[in-house]
């Protein structure tokens, strides 16, 4: 059995914009271990929103092979894909993202009401993950009664709900000031060695990127070979 989580190969991607071509990855490959913690960075018309896409099967590359967790991406409709983001898959945004209407518990529980998990099951789940996140005190609060980091604390507990494969998060401290912000990346930090949960991030913060165990940079389409070991002692 592969300890890889993803693995892309020769990966590109070809947009046709009426008589132009641009190639938004060029022959890509990327190799990422189960458990890692990997931070993406690079700069605006690097590639990196075409990656970050493709990385959470939102799109398919041109060329090339996308195995995520065992599965070859490339094959599948967009139903499977969509069973895809919706299991193996957990996101975290730059905004929250989170349902007005709805509390933070009944935030946590509702990507596993569309899974089909049981009410009892979904409430402790829920309970469990928002008591990770340091949250026991809050589960009863809407999101316009939350700070900002409370609701970013409330889209990884939330992330995490389905049991993913792998944590895609976008840029999630760029609404935040840099105090918050370090308080959540040293919660993923805890999170991904206290689970074992795969957490990429992209990000154009070199602070937050100190955080992973791996950084990865994207430049005109093309993954370079760097990989930086963290420096980033959590507190």
């Amino acid at each position: 059995m592969s300890d890889h989580i993803l693995i892309m190969k020769n990966l590109s991607r070809v947009f046709i914009a009426g008589k132009n071509t641009v190639r938004a990855l060029k022959d890509t490959t990327i190799e990422i271990k189960k458990g890692d913690f990997v931070a993406i960075m690079g700069p605006s018309g690097s590639g990196k929103t075409t990656l970050l896409n493709i990385l959470g099967c939102l799109d398919k590359p041109t060329t090339g092979n996308f195995i995520l967790d065992g599965v070859d991406i490339t094959k599948l409709n967009e139903n499977s894909l969509s069973d895809i983001r919706r299991d193996k898959i957990g996101f975290v945004f730059q905004d929250a993202n989170l349902m007005p209407i709805l509390n933070a518990i009944e935030n946590v529980e509702l990507p596993m009401e569309c899974n089909g998990t049981s009410k009892n099951e979904r409430l402790k789940r829920a309970k469990y993950l928002l008591g990770l996140v340091g949250l026991e005190d809050r589960m009863k609060q809407r999101p316009n009664q939350l700070s900002a980091g409370e609701k970013q604390r409330v889209a990884i507990a939330r992330a995490f709900a389905n049991k993913p494969a792998i944590i895609l998060a976008d840029e999630l401290t760029g609404n935040l000031d840099s105090e918050t912000g370090s308080h959540i990346m040293d919660l993923l930090t805890q999170l991904n060695q206290s689970i074992g949960t795969t957490i990429i991030v992209v990000t154009h913060d070199d602070k937050m990127a100190l955080y992973a165990k791996k950084k990865m940079v994207i430049e005109d389409g093309k993954i370079t070979n760097m990989f930086v070991k963290r420096v980033k002692k959590t507190s």
